[in-house]
């Protein structure tokens, strides 16, 4: 797509079109949060729902200002869907790289979905696969060049946590894998080599004694591997750090705004929101776990909705502190297939994450918080039983193939998206929204050939059956854990 931007010359940024249609003063009214959503039978999210109650929600300070609902038909070069991670940085690169002022519609409030209820660790991941996966699959050069690509990545989600104008709390450099048996000990062994010898890249593996010492008195460690690169953040505040920038640079991000109907005609495409129509040249589909089938056959059923919940405890007195070992505030996942991330935070809390539910309607099941605090128990035997007053689930997209995509899916259409990061986008997002906002404006990828920008999502076949099969997948998975 290498070329002449495809918008040049042809700026229809904010005309009005047709006729105006005045905004239901309901819109105006956020709509209470509703636990039982399920993106999977669900036709959206609603229009300005409240946020889900995170801990990063009441520690973000107030949302920056956006444009509110769509209150009348307009036209726009650009419009990308959704206001979380992707959509405001593609919105930000988009203005700030290629000049072009786009207009993002947010079914709900800026970083609603994924965005505000993830454990804010921005690791070194392209989705879901391992490095040894990578080589099994694609074999050694293409390899070596997605953890090239992983480390260009990395570098743009890094210098964004260091934008003064983008106040996210950066902290933690580092991130560790925790060995949760002796077989998983092993395994890591294994990534450890590959990475130093094959890849060039500096990871050690650290005993269950450097571990605590160093680090973290997580009691199911059996050692660990460190990796030098991550960063943790307050995620909500990096998105609404993004869209500061965004707007300022000429973007416009309206709220309360999803997206009801999309119909395309002379390659134009026409986005039915609650307050009127939006007709743009070019559509970029920034929605994650939270994306409805409805919305495009280019994006239906290309993501399977995975929940996961996160809990963040009471603040630490100096005691239990000592006594969990807390020396370090980097990222910390162990190596289950249930997996659980945790992490201390800077304000002397622990926020720990995992599976959970997997309908929308089993959600709010005691059960599940029941099983994080179980795990706290097992790893911080001193945190036992301690308050968690911070308890969320969201949704997450996952691919079928474990591998993220950014590309436009039909070269005879303008529309694009980034998706499937697959639990892993608080990094990978600055990067494919990099990615997304030189694919629309026509400079192209110039590694277009890596898996992830040169072949579309794969799909997910069948999936309200797919969930009966991810119901004996859990329990399977179980047992793999405990027997290591």
């Amino acid at each position: 797509m290498a070329g002449t931007c495809p918008l040049e010359g042809r700026c229809l940024y904010q005309r009005r079109l047709f006729t105006t249609h005045p905004m239901d003063s309901s819109m105006s009214t956020k709509q209470p949060y509703n636990p039982g959503y399920d993106p999977l039978y669900d036709k959206n999210p609603g229009t300005g729902v409240e946020y889900a109650p995170t801990y990063w929600v009441d520690n973000a300070g107030p949302p920056p200002e956006d444009d509110g609902p769509v209150n009348a038909d307009m036209d726009a070069d650009v419009v990308l869907i959704g206001g979380g991670f992707t959509g405001t940085a593609t919105a930000l690169f988009l203005a700030r790289e290629h000049g072009v002022k786009a207009v993002v519609l947010e079914a709900n409030q800026i970083g609603w979905g994924c965005t505000s209820r993830n454990g804010g660790q921005g690791h070194l991941a392209w989705g879901r696969l391992s490095r040894s996966d990578w080589v099994r699959k694609w074999g050694l050069d293409m390899a070596r060049r997605l953890h090239a690509n992983s480390l260009e990545g990395y570098e743009v989600f890094r210098s964004m946590t260091e934008d003064p104008e983008i106040d996210c709390d950066p902290h933690g450099e580092g991130n560790m894998c925790i060995a949760h048996s002796q077989d998983a000990y092993k395994y890591l062994k294994g990534e450890t080599e590959l990475c130093n010898k094959l890849l060039g890249y500096e990871v050690r593996m650290l005993s269950r004694g450097e571990v605590h010492e160093q680090y973290i008195g997580d009691q199911e460690s059996h050692g660990a591997m460190l990796e030098p690169v991550g960063i943790a953040v307050q995620p909500l505040k990096l998105c609404y750090g993004y869209a500061r920038v965004a707007r300022r640079l000429g973007a416009r991000i309206h709220t309360s705004s999803p997206v009801l109907e999309w119909t395309s005609r002379e390659g134009l495409h026409y986005l039915r929101t609650p307050g009127g129509t939006v007709r743009a040249r070019s559509v970029g589909v920034c929605t994650a776990g939270y994306t409805s089938p409805n919305l495009h056959k280019l994006t239906r059923f290309k993501n399977m909705p995975i929940m996961a919940n996160s809990v963040v405890t009471r603040e630490l007195t100096d005691d239990e502190v000592e006594a969990c070992g807390f020396r370090s505030n980097i990222m910390f996942t162990d190596s289950r297939k249930l997996r659980y991330y945790y992490r201390y935070l800077p304000e002397k809390r622990l926020q720990i994450g995992s599976r959970s539910s997997i309908s929308g309607a089993d959600a709010q099941n005691p059960k599940h918080l029941q099983i994080v605090r179980e795990a706290i128990a097992r790893k911080f035997p001193a945190l036992a039983g301690i308050e968690t007053p911070y308890f969320w689930h969201g949704w997450m997209d996952i691919s079928h193939d474990m591998m993220p995509r950014v590309l436009q899916p039909d070269r005879k259409q303008q529309i694009f998206y980034a998706q499937g990061y697959s639990g892993n986008g608080v990094s990978f997002s600055a990067y494919a929204s990099r990615q997304l906002a030189n694919l629309i404006s026509g400079k192209g990828i110039k590694e277009s050939d890596i898996p992830i920008f040169n072949s579309p999502l794969p799909a997910h076949p069948l999936r309200p059956i797919r969930r009966l099969g991810q119901h004996a997948l859990y329990r399977y998975f179980e047992v793999l854990d405990k027997m290591g």
